[in-house]
Parts: C-alpha cells; structure tokens; sequence
C-alpha cells in the first residue's frame, strides 16, 4: 500500500544528530512514538496507522515511512485497489500478516505478496507499480515501510525481489530476519545502506534478549502486544524508537494482557546523515526535484498515456494510473 493521501504535505526529514539514544524513558533508552490515523482516499477508503514520519522522529536508520494496518475485513468492499502510481529516490517493503495482494511494476514483475514473505521493490530513478488484493483475500493486516536510498543510488535503474525468510527460534522467540542480520540470522537480500528488518513473535509469558549493533538506531513496530522493552511498555500501534549505543532490548510479554501471541517488527539501520524531502510517493533532495517528478509523472503517463519516460508502464492493469495532487502553494525551505 502506498501514500494515497489527497493533499499530502512536503516533509523536510532530518537525521537528530545521528539519533543518539535520548528522551522518551532514559532508563531504557526508548521513546515511544505514537500514530496517528491516516484515511487513504476517500470515505470509505481504508484507513492506516503512521508512526513515521512525525514531527519528533523523521528517519531510523534510512527508513523514513511506517505504515501499519488492519486487521480489516475487505469482504463488504473493494479490498485494496491501488492503481498505478509512481515512488522516486526509495524502496518500498511490503510485509503482510493476513491476505493477499497482487504486485505488478514497470520493472516487469509481476508478484503474489503473501505474509512473512519480503516483497522489496526498488524505485531509483523512477518506477510505477499497482497494488491489488486478491479474490480471495478476506482480511488485510499488514505494513508499508520506505526506504531512503542513499543521494549515491538514488538513480539506480528500478528493480524488484522477493524473499521467504525461514523462522529460526532464538530463545523464546521466533524471528523472520529479511533484511540485515539479528542474532546470527542473515538474510541474502542486498540493501543500499547498512539496516536490519525483521519481524519477531513471542508467546505469552515469554521473553527474549535480542542483541544489536550499536551502530545502529532502532524502531520497535507493536503489531500484537503489548509488550515491554528494556523495562518500558509498549503498546499495540507504538513504535519504541532505540537511539545509537544501545546493545540489546529485553523484550518481555506477560501471561494476562496478551491474547496468543506477540508480534513486533525490529527496524533500523546506520543514520542515513543525509536531509531528503519526501511528497506524495517521492522521495528528493529539493523542492524543485520533487516539482519535476511531478511534471514527470503527469505529463509522461497520466495526460499522455505513454507509458514511456522516466516511469514506464504497468502491463495487465484494467484502469487509468492514479494523478498526482496539487503541489503545496508554498515552498519548502530547510530548518536549522
């Protein structure tokens, strides 16, 4: 699922001084970030969870989009049409834990993203894709997560790859690693910048200590809780964010609150110590690059229909691509 926002804001993200581990809870090192609902499309669209970006928090590591939804049951509706739309300067992760979607690209691939599989595309220089669930498809639960390509490999030609991690046990818990490596498990997936991503499941009345690498900043995804991390709790839709310097998270899971089990997403990844701006489904370095993907966008496929340009053509798609909105009226200008 991708940004379907009517009149989206132009973000200026920004890395805090490399985002060493400080506010929130200075015990644990946390600080939790709250989300805030996002209607996508109009009223009867579905509706997500945003953790980041956010005011307090731009970018962890280089991810610098969480997304969090359902679970929605899309046997009265439509489900998930997303028509073709186009993503600069990214890579989008797509990780499901009910239901199915249909992924079909300008690269030419074609995709079936099912749960607890990684469902990567890279964007580069330009790419359009469409987002579909499936016939039989009842209930969506899921994430969108973005990437920030470094200012080196933004340009890289658009691409797409797809990666079944195998669970492997590490003390109580259950970890799906399908970036980086956590714990000893790697996953074979190149990425543009270090980062680790992995989703972690954990029975009732459990606990697990996870070391990381210090290097790194980290988010904690709440799917399923809530749990508690390095002494904090951390409630179902948070996001705990974990500064530099931070060796391992305690994560525990009582045997009263939680219903089954626990399910988390570990994010994170080197400071990308670079300031990007992101509008709509385009990630740049300026106002006037996100001006011109714009103009790109509209003029190449959605007025002209072309199919050809910085963008290409989604194959086998019943539908017109999806316009852009207005830019904003003002210009951004950089902060600090």
């Amino acid at each position: 699922m991708s940004n379907l926002e009517r009149d989206p804001a132009e973000v200026l993200l920004e890395d805090r001084a490399g985002g060493d581990a400080m506010g929130g809870d200075a015990a644990s090192g946390l600080e939790i970030l709250q989300s805030r609902d996002v209607p996508l499309g109009g009223p009867r669209a579905m509706s997500v969870r945003r953790t980041l970006p956010q005011r307090s928090r731009s970018l962890i590591g280089a991810w610098c989009f969480v997304d969090h939804y359902g679970p929605d049951d899309v046997t009265r509706g439509r489900g998930m049409v997303v028509p073709p739309h186009p993503h600069t300067g990214l890579q989008t992760v797509s990780w499901l834990f009910a239901g199915e979607i249909d992924h079909r690209d300008s690269a030419g691939s074609h995709a079936t993203v099912r749960p607890g599989e990684l469902n990567l595309m890279t964007a580069g220089r330009g790419i359009q894709h469409s987002e579909v669930s499936t016939p039989d498809t009842t209930t969506l639960h899921g994430a969108q997560l973005w990437i920030a390509l470094p200012d080196a490999f933004r340009h890289a030609e658009p691409r797409f790859e797809h990666f079944a991690p195998v669970p492997v046990a590490v003390g109580d818990a259950v970890l799906l690693v399908f970036l980086g490596s956590l714990c000893g498990v790697a996953s074979p997936v190149p990425t543009f910048s270090p980062l680790v991503g992995a989703q972690v499941d954990l029975p009732r009345g459990s606990r697990v200590r996870l070391d990381l690498d210090p290097a790194f900043e980290h988010g904690v995804l709440v799917d399923a809780g809530p749990i508690t991390v390095n002494g904090s709790l951390v409630e179902e839709g948070e996001l705990a964010f974990v500064g530099r310097g931070i060796r391992s998270l305690e994560i525990e899971v009582d045997d009263v609150s939680v219903e089954g089990s626990a399910r988390l997403l570990l994010i994170g990844g080197e400071p990308l110590g670079e300031q990007i701006v992101m509008w709509w489904n385009f990630i740049g370095r300026d106002h006037s690059e996100i001006v011109e993907f714009r103009r790109a966008w509209q003029e190449e496929v959605v007025l002209a229909s072309a199919g050809a340009g910085r963008f290409g053509h989604v194959d086998s798609f019943d539908g017109a691509p999806l316009p852009a909105p207005e830019m904003p009226g003002v210009r951004l200008k950089p902060r600090g």
